[in-house]
C-alpha cells in the first residue's frame, strides 16, 4: 500500500491508476496546488526499469522510435516500441545518467517491454532489469527538491520532452497557442524508502489533478488514448517520441509512409464539454456526429480553469467544424472540439497522386 494512501482524505484511484489516491478530498484545491508547482504527485504504481552496459544508448536507438544515441548524463527523452505494422506497444520516457540508462512507463507495460528487451539483447554489452521494488517515481510541475536517487552522481530527474518538438521530430498541431508551451511536467526517481517522509513533509495532488493538466496540455498517455490500432500520428506523438530520419527500427515504414504519403486514419481532438448536467463523460464513451458514431472519449477531467474537458479519437473523416455529442450513458453531453491533429495530417511529401489507368482528364 502507497504511504500516500494513508493520508487523511485519501481517496484510491481505479484503473490503470488503481494503487494511487485519486484526490485527497479536494480536487480543485490539489489541481491548483499543482499546477502552481507546490504539490506532488504519488506516481509509485508506475514502473522503473534500467539498462546498463556501455552499448545501452546505441542499443535502444536501434530498436526505437527516438535517436538517443547521444544523450549526455542529465538528459531526458521519450521513446516509442512499435510493431511492425507501426503500431504502438510501448511509450517510454528515458534518463540517463551517464552509467545506466533508466526507464519510465506504465506498470503494465513492464513485464512485457523487459522480457522483449532481455530477448533483444543478442552480443551487446547491455543488463536491463526491473527496479520498481527500488525505486518510485513523484510527479511535479517543475522541479522539486526531492531526493532523487543518484546512484551515478546525477540526480535522476525526468523533464517532459513533450513541452516543445524535439530534434527530428514533427508537430501536426498548429503552432501558435499550443498548450503544452505551459507544460513543465517533472517525475523524480527517488528510493521507495523516502515515500514515507515525502507523503509527511509535501502538499499533495491526486492524480486526478495530474490528469487534467495532462488533457489540457493534450498530452496522450499510452494507458489511455492507446488501443490495437494507434499509430504515433494520431496523437501527435511525433513531436516528442519520433525522430523522422534517424534510421531504421521496427515499424519505422510504416512511421515514413504516413507522414511523407499518406493520411493518419483517426485523429486526436480535445472536447470542450457542456457541464450544464453535471455529467461527465468517461473513457470509452462514444462521440456522436449526429446520430453516426465517429470516435470515442479516452480521457476526460474537470480542469479548475477550462471545466469539464475530454481527449478523444474521431475518424479523420469527422467534420472538424460541426459541434458533436458524447453519449454518457443516457445522456447526450454538448462537445466542441478543438484541433489537435487536423484532418490533413501527414502527406509532407508533397507528391501528386498519378492518375488511375484509364482515368479521362478533364
Amino acid at each position: 500500500m502507497s504511504e500516500f494512501l494513508k493520508l487523511p482524505g485519501a481517496v484510491e484511484a481505479t484503473g490503470a491508476d488503481a494503487g494511487v489516491a485519486a484526490h485527497y478530498g479536494d480536487p480543485f484545491r490539489e489541481q491548483r496546488a499543482l499546477a502552481r508547482g507546490e504539490a506532488v504527485v504519488d506516481l509509485s504504481h508506475r514502473a522503473v526499469l534500467s539498462v546498463s552496459g556501455i552499448d545501452r544508448l546505441s542499443w535502444i536507438d536501434s530498436i526505437t522510435s527516438q535517436a538517443v544515441k547521444g544523450m549526455r548524463p542529465g538528459d531526458s527523452s521519450e521513446t516509442l516500441l512499435l510493431d511492425q505494422h507501426g503500431h504502438l506497444e510501448y511509450a517510454v520516457g528515458l534518463l540517463d545518467d551517464g552509467e545506466t540508462l533508466w526507464m519510465l512507463l506504465e506498470a503494465s507495460e513492464a513485464e512485457g517491454l523487459l522480457g522483449w528487451l532481455t530477448k533483444m539483447r543478442f552480443m551487446l554489452r547491455v543488463e536491463p532489469a526491473d527496479r520498481s521494488a527500488e525505486f518510485a517515481v513523484i510527479g511535479t510541475v517543475g522541479d522539486a527538491a526531492l531526493p532523487a536517487a543518484a546512484p551515478a552522481g546525477v540526480p535522476l530527474v525526468w523533464r517532459d520532452p513533450w513541452t516543445s518538438v524535439a530534434p527530428g521530430g514533427h508537430q501536426y498541431a498548429a503552432a501558435d497557442g499550443h498548450p503544452a508551451s505551459d507544460w513543465h511536467w517533472t517525475q523524480t526517481i527517488v528510493p521507495r524508502t523516502a515515500l514515507a517522509e515525502i507523503a509527511a513533509t509535501r502538499p499533495v495532488a491526486g492524480i486526478l489533478a495530474a490528469e487534467a493538466l495532462r488533457i489540457a496540455a493534450w498530452r496522450p498517455r499510452l494507458a489511455t488514448e492507446v488501443d490495437e490500432r494507434s499509430i504515433p500520428h494520431e496523437l501527435d506523438w511525433l513531436r516528442s517520441a519520433v525522430h523522422l530520419t534517424k534510421g531504421c527500427y521496427r515499424g519505422q515504414e510504416t512511421v515514413a509512409k504516413v507522414h511523407n504519403l499518406g493520411h493518419p486514419p483517426r485523429r486526436l481532438v480535445m472536447l470542450h464539454l457542456d457541464g450544464s448536467d453535471a455529467v461527465l463523460p468517461q473513457p470509452g464513451d462514444e462521440v456522436l456526429l449526429g446520430d453516426k458514431p465517429v470516435g470515442k472519449v479516452t480521457s476526460s477531467a474537470i480542469h479548475f480553469e477550462l471545466g469539464p474537458i475530454a481527449l478523444a479519437v474521431l475518424k479523420r473523416s469527422a467534420d472538424p467544424t460541426t459541434a458533436l455529442t458524447v453519449a454518457a450513458g443516457d445522456t447526450a453531453v454538448a462537445a466542441a472540439q478543438e484541433i489537435i491533429v487536423p484532418p490533413d495530417a501527414g502527406a509532407t511529401a508533397g507528391v501528386p497522386r498519378i492518375p488511375r489507368l484509364g482515368a479521362v482528364r478533364r
